[in-house]
């Protein structure tokens, strides 16, 4: 389950036969005095991938066409996910990678707020394709995501996101494709008129608490715009709960509950068990993440035809979608950090971007990569997304989250409060969180 800088010397020009890499600018980040670490000949490389997994595959063969077109040698150590606690207690040691990857969550609390991830200026500066790389990610993903130290330059090249969408099997309801409900009452009616064919609407595993919270975030969001869920949270006074757009959104999800339309038993499920169920035809969408296709594959029912639709419109919003980024980060130990943003702007090309969408079937950061048709509406929606937001609206509170709102909003989700309750009680529970921190 299923996530700021020194001036230094001009990235060399990369050799290559199959892409035009070359370096655009100075300004940006590499080995200098102040930074305490010299060139090397290797770039040493903590990826949060596992072997075997489809992006290490991309990425190792991506590196492998790196080390071939430039002479230079890549060290990578495939750590997994832990890959970004462990540099933590690193950075006190001489045993820095020169260049690290993870979601934009993990990145930022082990390098990027702390000050000790340098900026990424090379590699942005470094033209890929014809283009610099700052040219092919677009300002929407950059604005949004906090990836920017104190001095405005970015510490992170993200090359993947992860998003959301209502699922559903094509083949079985075509009409979905067309004419996706595109408000929430048209939503409701799409689960009337699917309970009264007999149908359960939705499949949820309900003891996953991230899963459950989607729907009252996104209800918030979408109704009041991307920081409305982050502000209310972060109101020390707790008044933002106060608003009536608050209490709408978990009325929302009370309707879920009230009027049946969530699959009997998420209430008590163990994940996979729902998702399975409506991956095999017992349950016709799947609010989730963009990686159910991969991760549902195995066992979805024969001619299973993966499709989405966006969460619908709560009020007259801008259209918005949900994104949260992977990418590259260089610590300021490492010691051969220009050989990072070199690797990290070659990573970046279309190729490697392209295997990013098709092979990994993930979504890819640059816009004219190639992706798999099962995230084609996933995509569509980010593109067209007047705003993006981050998961949880980018509430990033130590243990708000954790301890304080989804076990609340479980008992929203799981039916056993109503949305009244939910209410008061997270009022309480914001109010209670921001005097413990002081």
């Amino acid at each position: 389950m299923s996530t700021k800088s020194r001036i230094v010397r001009t990235l060399a020009v990369l050799a290559g036969a199959s892409m035009a890499l070359t370096a655009c600018g100075g300004s940006g980040a590499s080995n200098d005095a102040s930074s305490g670490a010299k060139d090397s000949g290797t770039v040493t490389y903590w990826s949060m991938w596992k072997v075997g997994e489809a992006q290490q595959k991309v990425l190792a063969s991506a590196i492998a066409d790196f080390e071939k077109e430039t002479g230079d040698k890549v060290d990578v150590q495939w750590q997994g996910r832990t890959n970004t606690k462990k540099i933590i207690p690193a950075l006190n040691t001489n045993n820095v990678p020169d260049i690290i990857d993870g979601s934009n969550a993990n990145l930022d609390i082990a390098l990027g707020s702390t000050g000790q991830a340098l900026p990424m200026t090379d590699a942005y500066n470094t033209e890929i394709d014809g283009k610099k790389l700052s040219e092919l990610i677009p300002d929407k993903f950059a604005a949004v995501s906090n990836i920017k130290d104190k001095d405005g330059q970015p510490w992170m090249v993200p090359y993947s996101l992860t998003s959301d969408g209502i699922w559903f099997n094509a083949e079985k309801s075509p009409d979905l494709v067309t004419n996706p409900p595109a408000s929430w009452d048209d939503f409701i009616s799409l689960l009337d008129k699917e309970k009264a064919a007999g149908q359960t609407p939705i499949a949820a595993d309900g003891d996953i608490a991230g899963y459950n919270a989607y729907w009252f975030v996104s209800a918030l969001v979408h109704s009041e715009g991307p920081g409305s869920f982050n502000k209310i949270a972060t109101d020390k006074t707790g008044a933002g709960w106060d608003s009536p757009a608050v209490l709408d959104a978990a009325k929302k999800v009370q309707q879920l509950v009230d009027n049946g339309y969530l699959i009997n038993g998420y209430n008590a499920s163990k994940w996979p068990a729902q998702q399975q169920a409506w991956a095999t035809g017992g349950a016709d969408l799947l609010f989730n993440g963009s990686w159910i296709p991969t991760e549902t594959g195995t066992y979805a029912a024969p001619g299973f035809k993966y499709a989405s639709f966006a969460f619908p419109s709560v009020a007259s919003q801008p259209s918005m979608a949900r994104a949260d980024f992977t990418g590259f980060a260089v610590p300021k130990k490492a010691k051969n950090a220009a050989g990072a943003q070199k690797l990290a702007a070659f990573l970046m090309n279309k190729k490697n971007q392209d295997d990013m969408g098709t092979v990994a079937k993930v979504l890819p950061v640059r816009a004219d990569a190639a992706i798999s048709p099962e995230l084609a509406a996933v995509k569509k929606n980010i593109d067209d997304a007047k705003e993006i937001y981050l998961g949880n609206d980018g509430v990033s509170a130590p243990g708000y989250l954790e301890k304080n709102f989804n076990p609340t909003d479980d008992l929203l989700f799981l039916g056993k409060i109503d949305a009244g309750e939910f209410v008061s009680k997270m009022k309480a529970e914001t109010i209670a969180y921001w005097k413990a921190q002081g």
